[in-house]
């Protein structure tokens, strides 16, 4: 299915810096760039609900872009990355690369699991190696998500990259062999098998006795042997 295309509106910004970008933003506006590998490097400024529109949509940063800049020809872009405030989490920048419809791009697309696995139902646990696979595609075919049914997955079965349901023309960009879904046996608390083991000593068990045998006044086991020692040499001299 082809991506339809959203329209973003753009101007060209003269200003650098903090002092520029702080006044850009109080206007309702975020600093952006655009580039290419045709395209040198664009300063523009666009409106941050815009972006957040886009972000939201059902292909977030693999919407194409038919971008408007003011005074300029129109671009044909998509969100390669952006930054957000560390506090406020407001979009701060905008990074956007230029595609062209007949050249590949290289993007994530989500991968969801469908079906409850058989391994399940036998005391396992579905672990899911990728949550996005990597890509290669024509913009306007970037697919919207991977879903693949794991239903007949059992107990330490798992799903090959090479085993994804990818339409014709795009390219998964991971070994074929590359596990990306697995049924696995849950991790056992250690502990608790420690514990389950016949005559494991608790942890500090083994120096417990001594002292405990020090605290009623008992010798331990190398200083008795000691005191047997003079005893029988006392004895020796005596005969």
């Amino acid at each position: 299915m082809s991506a339809a295309m959203q329209n973003v509106n753009a101007n060209p910004r003269t200003g650098r810096g903090k002092g520029a970008a702080r006044r850009l933003r109080n206007a309702g506006e975020i600093p952006a760039v655009a580039y290419g590998k045709e395209l040198a490097a664009l300063p523009l400024s666009v409106a941050p609900k815009d972006i957040a529109s886009v972000l939201k949509s059902e292909r977030g940063q693999n919407t194409v872009l038919q971008m408007k800049v003011d005074g300029q020809k129109d671009l044909l872009v998509m969100i390669k990355s952006y930054t957000l405030h560390p506090v406020s989490r407001m979009l701060e920048h905008v990074d956007f690369v230029e595609v062209k419809l007949d050249k590949p791009v290289d993007v994530e697309i989500p991968l969801l699991p469908v079906g409850k696995p058989i391994g399940i139902t036998n005391g396992g646990i579905l672990r899911q190696v990728y949550r996005t696979i990597p890509v290669r595609a024509l913009p306007d075919k970037i697919p919207l998500k991977v879903e693949v049914d794991v239903s007949k997955l059992d107990l330490h079965e798992s799903l090959p990259a090479s085993a994804l349901p990818i339409p014709e023309g795009v390219e998964v960009r991971l070994p074929a062999e590359q596990t990306v879904i697995a049924v696995v046996a849950p991790e056992k608390d250690r502990s608790a098998e420690e514990a389950a083991v016949p005559g494991a000593a608790a942890p500090g068990a083994a120096g417990a006795a001594p002292a405990a045998a020090a605290a009623a006044g008992a010798k331990p086991a190398a200083a008795a042997g000691k005191d047997a020692a003079k005893d029988a040499g006392k004895d020796a001299k005596k005969k």
